[in-house]
C-alpha cells in the first residue's frame, strides 16, 4: 500500500507503507547511524517521533532478542529508503516489518531520505504526518497545524513503580526518565545494587533508599516539561554523588540554574566527536538529543563545562564546582555506537567510593 509523508513546510514524499498501517502525526527527526536500527527503535528517547534513518538499507540483519533498549518501543514511526524483506544474520528471529506490525509502529519506505534529511537540516525539525494518498495537502496542513506535539513523553515511558536489579556492590538509585537498558547493564556489570525509580520520585523517596549514588537517565522531550524532576535533582545535589546522561544532563543543568534551548535539528547518530576539555582527548560518541544547555546561562553558576562537541561547539558535559555531580549530553553506554566514553561509569564509581570514604571518616569522629 502506498502512503505519503506530509511535512508542515508543504513537502510531500510518497512511499510504500510497511509495519502498522495506521496514520500518525509527529516530529520528524533523522539518525545518521549505519547500524543499530533495533536499538534506535527501542530507545525511549524517540518517544512519539517519526525517525528517519539516513543509511539506505534498513532491516538487513533482522530483529533479535538481545539488542533491545526497552521492552515496549515508543517510537512513533520509522522512515527508510529501503526495508529489507529477507534479512540474513545468525541472530535474526524476525523481519523488521513483522516487528513493527507486532508493536503497532507505522513504517514508510521507498522515499528519498537524503532529500528529507536535507530539508530538516535546512528548515530545522519539522512536524509531519504519514497518511493515505487520498489526503490532500490542504487537509494535511490543516491537521498538522491543529495537532499539538506531545509534552508528557517522560511520564509515558518512565516506569510506573520502583524495582530492583540486585547486586552486592554500591547502591545506585537510577531515576528513570526513559532509561535505555544499556545504562542498567553498565551498572549491574560493575556489581551495583540498582534500584530503578519513576521520574517523579521525590527527594525523600530517593534518600530513603540510602543510595551511594544517583544516576539520572536519558529520556524524551523538553526537559522543562518535567519541573518535578528538576526540583528533585536540585535537592539531591550535595547530598549524594550524581551522574546524568542526556536528558539527565539537561535536568542537572536546569537544577543548577542554567537554561536549555531546542536545537535546529539536534544530534542523532553514533559518530559524534566530543572533546574532554581537561585532557584534550576526543571520544567518538553515540548521541540522541534535540535540546542543549545554553552557554550564556552558565555565567555565575556553580557548574562548568567539561566536554564540547567538535562539530558545532555545543556543550556536551558539565560538572559541579563544589559538589560530586557531573553529566554528559551523549551516551557513554552506547547501544548503538562506540564505547569510547564507557570509562565515565568508572569515574562515577570512583566518585562514589571517595564520597563513602569521606563520609565514613566524618561519622567516625
Amino acid at each position: 500500500m502506498k502512503k505519503q509523508l506530509l511535512l508542515e513546510d508543504g513537502s510531500v514524499f510518497i512511499g510504500e507503507a510497511f509495519g502498522d498501517q495506521r496514520d500518525i502525526v509527529g516530529e520528524v527527526v533523522f539518525n545518521t547511524g549505519m547500524t543499530g536500527y533495533q536499538e534506535i527503535l527501542s530507545d525511549p528517547s524517540y518517544c512519539a517521533q517519526l525517525v528517519t534513518l539516513t543509511y539506505p538499507l534498513i532491516g538487513n540483519y533482522g530483529i533479535n532478542r538481545d539488542d533491545f533498549e526497552s521492552i515496549s518501543p515508543s517510537v512513533g514511526a520509522l522512515i527508510v529508503k529501503e526495508a529489507a524483506l529477507h534479512p540474513s544474520n545468525w541472530r535474526n528471529e524476525e523481519t523488521l516489518d513483522s516487528f513493527l506490525k507486532a508493536k503497532s509502529i507505522p513504517g514508510l519506505s521507498g522515499i528519498d531520505t537524503r532529500r528529507l534529511t536535507r530539508l530538516i537540516r535546512q528548515h530545522g525539525t519539522l512536524k509531519g504526518m504519514i497518511c493515505p494518498l487520498e489526503t490532500s495537502v490542504e487537509d494535511g496542513m490543516a491537521l498538522l497545524k491543529e495537532t499539538p506535539l506531545p509534552t508528557k513523553q517522560v511520564r509515558e515511558v518512565s516506569t510506573r513503580s520502583s524495582y530492583s536489579a540486585p547486586g552486592r556492590g554500591d547502591r545506585v538509585v537510577l531515576i528513570d526518565y526513559g532509561m535505555k537498558h544499556g545504562i542498567l547493564r553498565e551498572l549491574t556489570a560493575r556489581g551495583c545494587d540498582v534500584v530503578v525509580v519513576p521520574f517523579n520520585a521525590t527527594v525523600e523517596e530517593v534518600l530513603r533508599l540510602h543510595p551511594d549514588g544517583v544516576m539520572l537517565s536519558n529520556g524524551p522531550g523538553n526537559p522543562e516539561d518535567v519541573p518535578e524532576a528538576v526540583e528533585t535533582v536540585k535537592a539531591l545535589i550535595g547530598k549524594v554523588p550524581l551522574f546524568g546522561i542526556c536528558l539527565g544532563h539537561q535536568l542537572f543543568a536546569l537544577a543548577a540554574g542554567a537554561r536549555t534551548t531546542k536545537m535546529k535539528f539536534g544530534h542523532r547518530g553514533s559518530n559524534h566527536p566530543v572533546q574532554d576539555l581537561k585532557t584534550g582527548k576526543v571520544d567518538i560518541t553515540s548521541q540522541n538529543h534535540g535540546y542543549t544547555v545554553e552557554e550564556s546561562s552558565l555565567d555565575g553558576l556553580n557548574i562548568e563545562v567539561t566536554h564540547r562537541a567538535l562539530n558545532d561547539g555545543t556543550i556536551e558535559g558539565l560538572r559541579h564546582k563544589h559538589e560530586r555531580a557531573f553529566s554528559v549530553q551523549y551516551h557513554p553506554e552506547a547501544s548503538p555506537g562506540p564505547e569510547d566514553a564507557n570509562h565515565l561509569f568508572e569515574t562515577f564509581m570512583e566518585m562514589i567510593q571517595t564520597h563513602k570514604e569521606e563520609t565514613s571518616h566524618v561519622k567516625a569522629y
